[in-house]
């Protein structure tokens, strides 16, 4: 399968291309060329021209669509620009060129604002005085949205976009809530021993994403940590998510 990985020279693309490369023909597209993956063929571009995504992405099996500015503080002219109109541009570009299956990296900060109410608040700052694993619901892919920011009204339109092009057009899209990503591939604060998603558990997702359909879905990307807040029991079913990972593993380092 040839996908398309926009964003592939940040941080979440470089780990799942070098996890997944002996099972995806991957195609870049970024504003640089990845330095740590001479190899892969990179598409340079911003994917703000709707005519110049369109032309270049037309030989493709699936999209991963990781690009925008990621900091929970992206201030809304780059939440516009950047995640807002290159979401929409991909999208578009999918119908056009007839690529059926998108992988959208949404955010957890859709939900971000449960995180300001009872158990959660208490769970995101280590306050597990008179909780117990699996005695709180968890959060998942029903409650409404609740952003904590522009950045998560962005996310919430990227995932409201892969609803149309699923019921108006049959595109298959599958949104990502991901979770706490990080360089060093392990809880680094209190909040990422509830949010923090593995290297190999966010690779077997995507994975599970790319080669399933799905129709429209939203899943959670967090790996199977004992005091996470959302739900992954929805993946485990649907996709056969099978996280390897938790974060208590590093409580005591």
């Amino acid at each position: 399968m040839r996908v398309l990985v926009t964003g592939s020279s940040g941080l979440i693309g470089s780990n799942i291309i070098r996890i997944l490369n002996r099972k995806f023909d991957f195609l870049g597209l970024d504003i640089i060329k990845n330095k740590d993956l001479p190899n892969l063929d990179t598409i340079i571009d911003n994917a703000l021209n709707i005519k110049d995504v369109i032309s270049k992405i037309d030989y493709v099996d699936a999209i991963l669509h990781l690009a925008a500015n990621a900091p929970v503080t992206t201030p809304w002219e780059k939440a516009l620009k950047n995640n807002i109109i290159v979401t929409h541009n991909i999208f578009e570009a999918a119908k056009i060129n007839g690529i059926t299956k998108v992988v959208f990296a949404s955010s957890n900060h859709v939900v971000g604002n449960f995180e300001f109410v009872h158990p959660y608040s208490d769970i995101i700052n280590g306050n597990y005085n008179q909780l117990s694993p699996g005695s709180y619901k968890l959060i998942d892919h029903t409650v409404p949205i609740r952003p904590d920011s522009q950045y998560g009204i962005s996310k919430a339109f990227g995932e409201a976009s892969g609803r149309y092009y699923h019921e108006h057009f049959g595109l298959d899209v599958t949104c990502l809530r991901i979770g706490t990503f990080n360089t060093a591939n392990k809880p680094t604060d209190i909040r990422s021993f509830s949010t923090w998603v593995s290297h190999r558990d966010l690779s077997n997702m995507i994975e599970l994403s790319l080669k399933n359909s799905e129709n429209f879905n939203i899943f959670y990307g967090v790996s199977d940590n004992t005091w996470k807040i959302w739900d992954i029991e929805h993946a485990k079913n649907t996709l056969n998510y099978s996280p390897k990972d938790n974060a208590e593993l590093y409580r005591n380092e």
